[in-house]
């Protein structure tokens, strides 16, 4: 059971016999949620995609790292993946004098743990390609415009039991992307997206709903498979 469902059934204190009471009372109430269990399958995939996660972030903190140091020195490249690999090129050649020699060494070792975490990168991907390809559900998933291979195999890996959401609101409103609603005496008001689920989906979702945003004439909605189609058969 989730936490915050729990919560309400604490008496005063909090103790591991209050923490106890507490869930006994929470699982015998009849429209009490429960967590679902994943499959090893879906927790080994759930890893690799916080393993990728974790080195994207890696990759950005020695991104920064090299340009705050080189703008020390009055050396600044252009925004993007440009801009870096000038910088990458500069620190390679070796030939500016206004960097000194233990500033290009700590400069050298930055670049050197960059490159391994591209390499990573690049690793985890050809995974999740590699597990996206034996999944039938996965595949169907793709055919949503904006929805890839990183975005499918999320959603696979993240739901146990897709047949718990009635629509597809359901599933947004799970991961959090629906309003807050504060509605009382038959007045409803609603507020902004709860961000209450699933943070790592989220992000996935609301970057693939802008990619089809700014490129609507490469996408083709008109035949797009409902919830119910995509989720149809075995999950695996």
């Amino acid at each position: 059971m989730p936490p915050r469902y729990v919560k309400p059934y604490l008496k005063r204190n909090k103790n591991d016999a209050a923490d106890a009471e507490a869930i006994c009372e929470a699982v015998q109430r009849p429209t009490m949620r429960f967590v679902p269990i994943k499959s090893p399958v879906q927790q080994s995939v759930l890893m690799l995609h916080r393993t990728r996660q974790l080195f994207v972030h890696q990759r950005t903190t020695l991104i920064n790292a090299i340009r705050a140091h080189m703008a020390e020195y009055g050396i600044v490249a252009g925004v993007g993946r440009n801009g870096v690999e000038v910088l990458l090129k500069f620190i390679a050649e070796g030939a500016d004098e206004r960097i000194p020699p233990a500033a290009r060494e700590c400069l050298m070792a930055l670049a050197t743990q960059l490159e391994l975490v591209k390499r990573q990168i690049l690793e985890a991907d050809r995974r999740v390609l590699a597990w996206h390809r034996s999944s039938k559900v996965s595949k169907r998933l793709e055919a949503i415009p904006g929805v890839g291979p990183l975005v499918a195999t999320a959603l696979v890996a993240s739901i146990p039991d897709p047949h718990a959401f009635r629509s597809g609101r359901d599933m947004s409103a799970w991961i959090g992307l629906v309003p807050k609603q504060n509605s009382t005496g038959g007045k409803q008001r609603l507020g902004n997206i709860s961000k209450a689920g699933n943070r790592y989906l989220r992000k996935l979702l609301v970057i693939g709903a802008l990619s089809v945003i700014r490129r609507p004439r490469y996408w083709d909605t008109q035949n797009t498979l409902g919830w119910s189609g995509l989720w149809s058969g075995d999950q695996r």
